[in-house]
């Protein structure tokens, strides 16, 4: 993160903060916002949000040291095992139960947490590791060999979940999944991939890092702040309306994302990773892909749907607490890792 945007970064929670409640009043008081936002949308995803997410991202995959994928593949064999572990063995099945046991009397709200329960994170959770200052490149394999999972494991967890165990048709196409793992993940990754290789050829490494990604890294943060503005806004006015409602949704997710984060880090720190591995295994292992959710929920069950509603519900829940947790990991980190060396964002109140 670049010095000269110290107030932007080392202020984020509270930018986070102000990002909300800029939101949830702009779709409150302001309709004419909102029909903006909702006038393009592609698979019920806002273009906009598209749009934040893709800022939110490039600069991240753009600073990846892809050079050094090849080793940490090879050198971190257990840790990409247990992260994947925690996404498909353990993540879907805790989200299902903790879904059945808040909102048993919601079947229409079981159904959207267990959409995202059985989509693993493969965009946001860089930026919550970065900020947390993890291994970026474990993490950017993680997430890739996610992706490719997801494609093929999405529609049969929908099945067993949705059909088998709830008894509720659900028909989602794998074309959907690629396409949202696509958007959201390959394109960023191409460009900044692209980016970094034009860069090296022309100007050389040494400037690429030094002075090229110092100044495109504070767009993430700037993406983030747009994309949970327009989340909000998105939102605002049935959230000011359905508090009850929200904060129902709301209880499983947050059990869910603290759970996992805390299981994933502690399990990771016991099996001797390091702080870097260990973060990113803990981010990795509790976040969620939103996007696909909420593309399935709408294209399924309908924008208007509680069960879009549910999903609707994930980001806006998981923004706060993940950006809670970056504190918490940058706060427990000499603890327990003693002899580890972090250099990321420096928060403060």
């Amino acid at each position: 993160m670049s010095d000269d945007l110290g107030v932007l970064d080392r202020y984020l929670t509270l930018w986070i903060a102000l990002a909300m409640v800029l939101g949830v009043g702009l779709g409150r008081f302001a309709p004419g916002f909102v029909d903006v936002l909702n006038a393009v949308t592609w698979h019920g995803t806002s273009l906009p949000i598209a749009l934040g997410l893709f800022v939110m991202i490039f600069p991240i995959m753009a600073e990846i040291d892809y050079g050094r994928i090849p080793t940490v593949t090879r050198t971190a064999r257990r840790e990409i095992g247990l992260t994947l572990a925690f996404n498909w063995l353990i993540a879907p099945f805790v989200m299902y139960g903790l879904a059945v046991l808040f909102l048993g009397g919601h079947p229409e709200f079981v159904t959207g947490l267990i959409i995202v329960g059985i989509a693993p994170c493969i965009a946001m959770v860089l930026v919550w590791n970065e900020l947390a200052a993890g291994n970026q490149e474990m993490c950017a394999v993680c997430v890739g060999v996610n992706s490719l999972l997801q494609i093929v494991l999405f529609v049969p967890y929908a099945f067993l979940f949705l059909t088998v165990m709830r008894g509720t048709a659900v028909d989602v196409s794998m074309g959907l999944v690629a396409q949202m793992v696509g958007v959201f993940l390959g394109l960023p990754l191409v460009l900044g991939y692209l980016v970094q290789k034009v860069a090296f050829r022309t100007v050389g490494r040494e400037t690429y890092y030094g002075r090229f990604i110092p100044r495109i890294s504070p767009l993430g943060l700037l993406g983030l702040l747009f994309t949970v503005i327009v989340m909000f806004a998105l939102k605002g006015d049935y959230i000011v309306g359905h508090p009850e409602q929200i904060a129902l949704i709301a209880a499983p997710l947050f059990v869910f994302f603290v759970g996992l984060w805390g299981l994933a880090y502690g399990a990771s720190a016991l099996l001797g990773f390091d702080y870097t591995e260990s973060i990113s295994v803990a981010f990795t292992a509790s976040s969620n892909n939103f996007e696909l959710a909420i593309a399935v929920a709408v294209a399924v069950f309908g924008i208007g749907s509680n069960v879009a509603l549910a999903t609707v519900v994930g980001p806006l829940i998981e923004v706060p607490v993940m950006l809670a947790l970056v504190r918490v990991a940058l706060a427990t980190k000499d603890t327990m890792f003693p002899e580890a060396e972090v250099s990321g964002v420096a928060y403060s109140d």
